[in-house]
């Protein structure tokens, strides 16, 4: 197992509109592992239910898709900040070409003095193919988009390289490391061939869906054998996780489970996923989560249905959902399993504005139990 064993809370920096960059001082205090940026063209939450009909956050926000640029933002917050590392959850290699890549992390990583983490994934269908993106092929293509920005960082003199998606003739890249070190990289990925991936190429990893504390270990474990029979010193690597829960009391949870945007959780999940906890998908048994969902063509009609169709009891199931103590005890689970740094995504905040008020103080309480369970 990797050598990293204390576990550690990250912060997480919304890169959308209204920006709460003025938080990064506080988020730079010492309290946080590194600070997360997401980088995404649209949300998850489906137009058609973002009116006051479903939820009074649409009174506070004309849409949930108000979002800036992730890599503008971290390079923004690296100098706004001195000490807590930055990481990109996550880059796709769709929408960016890898030479862009290799440079803007150089940036950033010379702007934050050597704490930028490049956080990259195979991107997601909401932010490529609505913007005329190809999306085919897209773990072929964020392995050689890999392979492009290491040969960039680090090949002295042009580079020439001929791959499937990616073509370079006597490109070159002559910046520096700042102070010699190239900046981590960290993948979010679940499955077999992703996973192998990260444990060859990355130093970090964020499960793209791992549920359940047997299945984030059996992921590392395939990480690794990986990063070990390519002969990589894998005591360095960070099994992190982002964690989506409920957190509240018995009579908030219920009432958090009534609302549309709680329910559309379920919308992220796999139909395979979602049976393996006894569900069937409302969106049926071919549904991919992610891979499918574009929030913008889901209709009225069809997000009404889901909601009718979608059972409350699947969240409790799969997610931690519960007190702070409650919430802790299954995420020191995930601990047990190896992970080490998390983010805990409280989505009752998207149960309405009086939920959301209180979301990141049950969140921070939740971080102190879970430090005291994982050091007694």
């Amino acid at each position: 197992m990797p050598e990293v064993t204390k576990v550690q809370p990250a912060a997480f920096l919304r890169t959308t509109l209204p920006l709460g960059i003025d938080m990064a001082q506080e988020y730079d205090s010492g309290r946080y592992h590194s600070i997360w940026l997401p980088d995404h063209m649209v949300s998850f939450w489906p137009d058609s239910i973002w009116t006051p009909e479903f939820t009074d956050l649409a009174k506070a926000s004309p849409s949930p898709h108000r979002h800036l640029d992730g890599l503008a933002v971290a390079a923004a917050t690296a100098v706004l900040t001195r000490n807590t590392p930055l990481a990109t959850t996550v880059v796709d290699t769709v929408r960016r070409h890898p030479s862009l890549l290799a440079q803007t992390a150089l940036t950033i990583s010379h702007l934050s003095k050597g704490r930028f983490i490049l956080g990259l994934g195979s991107g997601e269908l909401e932010n490529t193919v609505p913007y005329g993106f190809d999306f085919d092929k897209p773990v072929g293509r964020l392995e050689e988009a890999i392979k492009v920005i290491k040969l960039l960082w680090h090949t002295d003199g042009p580079v020439d390289f001929e791959g499937q998606f990616f073509h370079l003739h006597h490109a070159r890249m002559d910046t520096e490391f700042y102070e010699g070190k190239a900046p981590p990289i960290w993948l979010g990925a679940a499955g077999p061939r992703m996973l192998s991936i990260t444990g060859r190429e990355a130093d970090g990893w964020w499960p793209a869906g791992s549920w359940t504390p047997e299945d984030y270990a059996a992921k590392l474990k395939v990480i690794l054998d990986a990063g070990d029979a390519a002969g990589r010193d894998m005591s360095h690597f960070t099994p992190a996780i982002t964690q989506i829960c409920l957190i509240g009391e018995p009579d908030e949870i219920d009432e958090m489970l009534r609302a549309p945007m709680v329910k559309s959780i379920i919308l992220m999940m796999t139909a395979k996923d979602l049976a393996q906890f006894g569900y069937e998908h409302p969106m049926g048994p071919d549904w991919r989560g992610i891979m499918d969902f574009d929030p913008v063509r889901l209709s009225r009609e069809k997000m009404l249905k889901f909601c009718d169709e979608m059972n409350p009891q699947a969240i409790r199931d799969v997610l931690p959902v519960g007190t702070p103590k409650e919430v802790a005890l299954k995420i020191k689970g995930f601990a047990d399993a190896g992970m080490r740094v998390y983010k805990l995504m409280e989505y009752g905040a998207m149960g309405g504005m009086k939920f959301s008020a209180t979301s990141a103080a049950k969140v921070r309480e939740t971080e102190d139990e879970i430090a005291r369970l994982v050091e007694a």
